[in-house]
């Protein structure tokens, strides 16, 4: 069964046939001289607009649209030489223009949010296909979130905000290293931050740039981050002194979830043996499915079913650390991969010896497990700003900081009624 598509015409006024002029008013049947009116030809074009549907591949897209066989072989052809149509993807939008008789004018299929692959007839003959970027316009907006009772985690505060969760994971990504999102939010904390925000299609939302700014009051305490390039390297953030926000251990391999069941203990009393025994993780409540993220650049040590851990993956990180993920309900890592700070590792479950879906996270240092909470606030920082571009730094930070500070200015203002 076709989509759901909308199908437009072109057609073209008469004229006359001998001379190539319309005919004059008092030539038209039926009419005064005082009233005239086009003759519609029949339509020589028709423009579909649709979704890809389940299933579908580019080949059969054109079939069901009546296309020659010449053009959908060629076509395929073309654009399979730029673009591996096995990609082509469930309910992204396409734009097809054909003539009555099926021969292809233009061809515009949206490959993601940034290209389109297009196919177009050069002249009379020839398909020429290419991909191109989709135009935007980017505009630099403050956003703000609030931790409150009816909102307890960051992706509950920015959703509120208006905001997807791809800006949360970028904020949650910024202070990874420096707050828990698991156990540290607490009602009353606030974020403000500015981000590139991009458009298409008359004001359209179309994704997110970077964040340029960001200060987050958390339990009273103020962290800024600022996006800063040093010279001859990668754009990172940095807190107002300088220093890294990517520490060496993320503080939480689950970025939201606020709740904490069961923490780092020497005799616990085991929620299905009924024995105490140690518990040398912290057991976090999260939905099934959730995304489990390496807290570190490491190696995957091993990544299978290991008993009551059930699906487990065990990572080694340098000076002597070593994690472990367990109960996962699937693994996304295998042994003697090496893996980078925040790549996923596997997914939240509640395989083993589990009452119901959690991660139970463990941390060893030199073969000893040791409390991850409390070991992660004291990792240090990556590599601050060289002394050499503190100067530069300085003027990029007080720039992004009187940006957010405008807007709270404003923003008291205008609660106060004053026009701005």
């Amino acid at each position: 069964m076709l989509p759901l598509v909308i199908v437009t015409t072109l057609a073209a006024p008469a004229c006359d046939r001998r001379s190539g002029e319309r005919p004059a008013k008092a030539d038209l049947p039926g009419r005064s001289a005082g009233r005239a009116a086009d003759i519609v030809l029949a339509a020589d074009a028709t423009i579909v607009a649709a979704t890809v549907a389940r299933g579908q591949t580019l080949a059969s897209i054109l079939r069901a649209h009546d296309v020659a066989a010449a053009d959908v072989a060629e076509i395929v052809e073309r654009a399979g030489a730029l673009f591996d149509l096995r990609k082509v993807r469930t309910d992204q939008p396409y734009r097809l223009t054909k003539t009555l008789e099926g021969s292809v004018k233009r061809l515009d299929y949206e490959i993601d949010g940034d290209r389109s692959l297009q196919v177009v007839r050069s002249g009379k003959e020839a398909l020429v296909a290419s991909i191109e970027p989709i135009p935007k316009t980017r505009r630099v907006e403050v956003v703000r979130g609030r931790i409150d009772r009816d909102h307890p985690s960051l992706v509950a505060a920015l959703d509120e905000a208006g905001e997807t969760i791809d800006l949360t994971l970028a904020l949650a990504g910024m202070f990874g290293g420096e707050i828990d999102f698991a156990t540290e939010l607490q009602p009353g904390d606030h974020v403000e931050l500015t981000v590139e925000k991009q458009f298409r299609d008359e004001d359209r939302f179309a994704g997110y740039g970077p964040i340029l700014a960001a200060e987050f009051t958390n339990v009273g305490r103020r962290v800024r981050a600022v996006r800063f390039t040093p010279e001859g390297g990668a754009p990172g953030y940095y807190d107002e002194h300088g220093m890294s926000m990517r520490r060496f251990f993320l503080a939480s391999p689950l970025k939201f979830q606020p709740i904490v069941t069961s923490a780092f203990s020497r005799s616990r009393l085991h929620p299905i043996l009924r024995e105490y025994r140690a518990h040398l993780g912290v057991d976090y409540k999260a939905p099934s499915g959730a995304p489990v993220v390496a807290v570190a650049d490491g190696l995957v040590a091993s990544a299978g079913t290991s008993g009551g851990s059930g699906r487990m993956v065990h990572l080694r990180h340098s000076n002597g650390y070593e994690t472990e993920y367990l109960h996962l309900s699937t693994i996304a890592v295998r042994a003697g991969a090496h893996v980078r700070q925040g790549e996923l590792v596997g997914r939240v479950g509640a395989t083993g010896l589990a009452t119901g879906p959690h991660l139970d996270y463990r941390l060893k240092k030199d073969g000893s497990f040791i409390n991850p909470i409390t070991a992660h606030r004291s990792m240090p920082p990556a590599e601050p700003i060289p002394p050499a571009q503190m100067a530069a730094f300085i003027a990029a930070r007080d720039r992004a900081m009187a940006a957010l500070s405008t807007s709270a200015v404003a923003r008291v203002a205008n609660r106060n009624g004053a026009v701005q």
